[in-house]
């Protein structure tokens, strides 16, 4: 399938995002200006070649997202951050993945469709934002119908967000921390709140200018935002202050309060609080919080930290066409 990839260009100050950026790239808040047109890598670890490490149907998102058909998840391999606790750490940092052309995005869009999926959910595609434009448009001319949910860290750059802007349906974004010297110290980056708390204020108002929140008949989120907030052991305090963040940056949207946290070796090798789950206490203690804030939609888990089962496996699934055979990625 040949797919036209051209820039569409529909805001003439997409500049951030045109592909001639990457010489020196500023994508997201770290602004490394890494040349990745000379294949140098960023920070997040992506040079020139779009990397990625699974395409699939995934059925573990929130209710509005995945259904009971699935999202179709496709996992883009680097991150801008370095979290220590990464449960998807294969991929994050190890860079793990298959390279593949840029029309092959576009293709498999349009392979998620035909196997059902409710939406495209681009996981982790901060570093690869500038292809987005270009496989949008080159989907939706051959029937891509379905919304974009765009899973982030919620480490972005406002500019970037801004740009987005007729290419984001939903935003599923986390908002990790309230304290920066906790994202200095767990994820490597010096500014982790204030980028988040502007990022997603400008999420909250793009969705608030075309309408608000949108669900289809079946309770599918079609246009809207999603602000998740994973708890950490031994740090409750902090997530009832990111609650706080997220109420005075978005107002009263939808939250997803996870209690998901699993230990990664690291984190069970270092010992300390991060090599334990989250206890019932720290978890309620967060979801009355978010009650006596006012938050009228909120998600939540049952039961104790999800085992690893609940990571899909990055075995490149869905990255090739079936016709091309299997490959070994590149270490």
């Amino acid at each position: 399938m040949e797919l036209d990839l051209d820039d569409p260009a529909p805001n003439a100050d997409r500049a951030l995002l045109a592909p001639a950026s990457l010489a020196s790239c500023e994508l997201c808040p770290r602004r490394c200006r890494a040349d990745r047109t000379a294949d140098a890598t960023g920070v997040c670890g992506a040079g020139s070649t779009l990397r990625l490490a699974r395409a699939a149907l995934h059925l573990w998102e929130e209710p509005p997202i995945s259904g009971e058909e699935g999202s179709g998840t496709i996992f883009f391999s680097g991150c801008p951050l370095k979290c220590i606790y990464c449960q998807n750490h294969e991929i994050s940092t190890g860079n793990f993945g298959i390279d593949v052309p840029e029309q092959r995005l576009a293709e498999i869009m349009l392979e998620l469709q035909d196997q059902g999926a409710l939406n495209i959910n681009l996981v982790t595609a901060t570093h690869f934002a500038h292809l987005l434009p270009g496989a949008l448009k080159a989907a939706r001319a051959r029937g891509l119908h379905i919304p974009i949910v765009y899973n982030t860290s919620g480490y972005e750059r406002t500019e970037a967000v801004r740009e987005l802007d007729g290419i984001v349906d939903v935003w599923l974004t986390d908002f990790k921390y309230a304290d920066a010297s906790l994202g200095r110290e767990l994820s490597h980056v010096p500014d982790y709140p204030e980028q988040a708390a502007r990022a997603l204020a400008r999420m909250a108002a793009q969705v608030a200018a075309r309408g608000g929140i949108v669900y289809n008949e079946d309770g599918i989120m079609q246009q809207g935002i999603i602000v998740r907030h994973l708890v950490l052991p031994g740090h409750a305090d902090d997530s009832c202050r990111v609650l706080d963040l997220i109420w005075n940056a978005a107002g009263d949207v939808p939250i997803s309060v996870m209690n998901q946290y699993t230990p990664n070796e690291r984190m069970r090798s270092d010992g300390g609080a991060l090599a334990r789950a989250v206890t019932d206490e720290e978890y309620e203690m967060v979801l009355a919080h978010a009650d006596d804030l006012g938050f009228s939609t909120v998600f939540w888990q049952e039961g104790g930290a999800v085992s690893e089962s609940f990571t899909p496996a990055f075995d490149t699934t869905g990255v090739l066409r079936a016709a091309d055979g299997p490959i070994l990625p590149r270490a």
